[in-house]
């Protein structure tokens, strides 16, 4: 597997970009504003169960659990909404996610063994299927504005939310070097590629070179074939 380049960021190296990273820096880290507690608080659960007319329709798919960030299941394919379910389930394996191997930092494994299930329980017929996945790590400053962080992290999510297509958003706790990963799933690269289109993600961008030392965008593509019998996970080539 190839190694993405690192990318230094600061105000003294502004604007040099790779293409596509507008697409795909839709999330910058939330969780660097929150303490411990607060994180664990956002453990994710399947189903928000507030009323009885949202709790079948509206998932739980990324730390944020107000209306506007839940998934509406009713508005994406059979297909689509499986992927998501399972995604609930989705855990990081060991403590040093955000410099380890992103093949080896999640229970994939799990994930599409909860898709076969779902995919059995509902009479679904899987047919082989892609998925675009970005991987984003970074290292932000000493002294970054952790709340100006986290409140366009929040902000950016429910822009990419409302665009449609961004079935799963996962993030990390920093660790000691302020290093952290954060990775989302994406039906496909077009609804990614519409999502650069907004707001937030423009405003992001100016705070990824102004509070971020380092950052490195890996790019992968999820395929599951027939029946959930296999999964592949591999560096997504354009």
């Amino acid at each position: 597997m190839s190694v993405p380049s690192v990318l230094p960021v600061s105000p003294t190296h502004p604007g040099m970009l790779p293409n596509g990273w507008g697409t795909d820096l839709q999330h910058l880290h939330a969780v660097e504003a929150l303490n411990d507690a607060e994180y664990k608080a956002l453990a994710p659960i399947e189903e928000r169960k507030d009323s009885a007319d949202d709790h079948e329709t509206l998932l739980i798919s990324s730390p944020y659990r107000t209306k506007s960030h839940l998934l509406d299941l009713s508005t994406i394919s059979k297909r689509d909404s499986l992927l998501a379910r399972a995604f609930t389930s989705m855990k990081a394996t060991r403590p040093d996610y955000a410099t380890a191997s992103y093949v080896d930092s999640f229970n994939w494994t799990s994930v599409v063994e909860k898709l076969r299930t779902l995919a059995v329980a509902e009479n679904y017929p899987w047919t082989t299927s892609s998925f675009y996945l970005i991987a984003f790590r970074s290292q932000s400053l000493s002294g970054a504005n952790r709340i100006r962080l986290s409140l366009l992290d929040e902000k950016s999510h429910e822009e990419a939310n409302e665009s449609g297509g961004l079935l799963k958003y996962w993030f990390g706790q920093p660790d000691a070097d302020f290093r952290n990963l954060a990775t989302c799933v994406w039906s496909g690269r077009s609804d990614a590629m519409r999502a650069n289109t907004k707001e937030h993600h423009r405003q992001a961008m100016v705070v990824l070179r102004e509070m971020y030392c380092t950052c490195q965008l890996e790019r992968y593509e999820l395929t599951i074939t027939d029946n959930v019998e296999s999964w592949t996970l591999e560096p997504y080539v354009s």
